[in-house]
């Protein structure tokens, strides 16, 4: 009877040399490598451990194997092969370098950007190859992304367009909720929502066409709600709903949508220190007498140092987000939802009570906050006590 066992035990070990094996020789190169095999070694172990019979631990472990085979098989990246890319935004920040990105690793890039005689459109004509077309494309001018799209569907022709990257955005003036203008709320909603919408529905036959892929860039600020960033966090929120209730839309038609949630990222979003000045003079011009009153202009003018902050402790390397929309674009199951640098975030918000969430989120993003003039200043009521 032992002998039996320990030629059953060999057997099994064999079979599971075999199936693990084959997945690690197939895919030496997955990131997720490493986890696999200790996560195989961990389950087979238990299985010993809790004296389950060979059988069943075969059955476990062949079962480890092929779920591990069929996870890979789906995160192997397709050749770019001079595939079709649309990315808006790509003046500068993460879809100028995306634009670089992708022209390197073989796609044909079409640079969607603000101003076509700029600096970043000159850039990318200058530092990448012939295949990279730059288009003069404000999205939220109709008349520019129609011819954007006579452009491309003149040069791609019966190569289809594989994917659009919905990438451009604005920021605005970070402070409170009730001291944005109007005017900036619309704006972050003409940018970085209706303007992604009326792009991604010129582009979408096309992408039908290829069953291709849509990626749009949201943010952090979408899923995790960050003071002072109402008008950005509400438009980036409208985005990442509108791309999940597409990505139900478009598996009919064999198009994937991806949402890139980035967080903590050094880009040129923020803007310059003229901009915060007449973001700035803007806010103080809008407010009502009452509402100035009580915040201040040196809380309001002391908002800036947010800007400060996200231009100095952000992370200058765009490789996590750069990545991500690579694997978007070119895995054969590209994930729905990719968050480089804000995972951790949107798991506290989304799983920790609300009261659990603020607390933390206060103590670790809130220290050094300013209080509004009113509730600095004692009230005539505390100093008569």
């Amino acid at each position: 009877m032992g002998d039996l066992s320990s030629e059953m035990a060999w057997i099994f070990l064999a079979v599971l040399a075999v199936l693990g094996g084959t997945v690690l020789c197939k895919y030496n190169r997955s990131p997720g490598l490493v986890q696999g095999a200790i996560g195989l070694a961990g389950l087979w172990g238990g299985v010993y451990l809790l004296n389950l019979s060979l059988c069943c631990g075969l059955i476990l472990s062949s079962l480890t194997c092929f779920l591990m085979y069929t996870y890979l098989s789906g995160q192997e990246l397709l050749p770019a092969d001079q595939k079709a890319v649309l990315v808006t935004g790509g003046d500068s920040g993460i879809g100028h370098s995306l634009c670089k990105y992708l022209d390197k690793l073989g796609f044909t890039v079409f640079a969607g950007v603000l101003d076509g005689k700029g600096a970043g459109a000159e850039e990318l004509r200058r530092t990448c190859s012939p295949r990279l077309l730059v288009l003069q494309m404000d999205i939220t001018n109709p008349e520019q992304i129609k011819d954007a799209l006579s452009k491309v569907e003149e040069k791609v022709q019966d190569r289809g367009l594989w994917a659009v990257v919905n990438n451009a955005g604005v920021l605005g003036f970070p402070c409170d909720g009730e001291l944005i203008p109007m005017s900036q709320y619309r704006r972050c909603m003409a940018v970085n929502f209706f303007g992604t919408v009326e792009v991604t529905k010129a582009f979408l036959p096309l992408l039908r066409k290829s069953k291709g892929r849509l990626v749009n860039m949201s943010s952090m600020s979408g899923g995790v709600p960050c003071s002072n960033l109402a008008a950005y966090g509400s438009s980036k929120a409208a985005l990442t709903m509108f791309s999940s209730v597409l990505r139900k839309e478009l598996s009919k038609w064999g198009v994937k949508v991806s949402v890139i949630q980035p967080g903590g990222f050094q880009t040129s979003i923020a803007g310059t220190s003229d901009m915060w000045d007449k973001l700035e003079k803007d806010i103080l011009d809008h407010l009502p007498a009452e509402v100035q009153e009580d915040y201040g202009r040196e809380y309001i003018h002391g908002q800036q140092s947010l800007l400060h902050m996200i231009n100095t402790h952000s992370c200058p390397d765009l490789s996590p987000v750069l990545q991500d929309i690579e694997h978007a674009i070119s895995a054969k199951r590209p994930s729905a939802f990719y968050a480089p640098g804000s995972y951790l975030w949107l798991c506290l918000a989304s799983f920790l009570p609300t009261i659990v969430f603020d607390y933390i989120s206060k103590k670790l993003l809130g220290a050094g906050e300013r209080l509004p003039r009113a509730l600095s200043v004692p009230t005539w009521k505390d100093k008569a006590m």
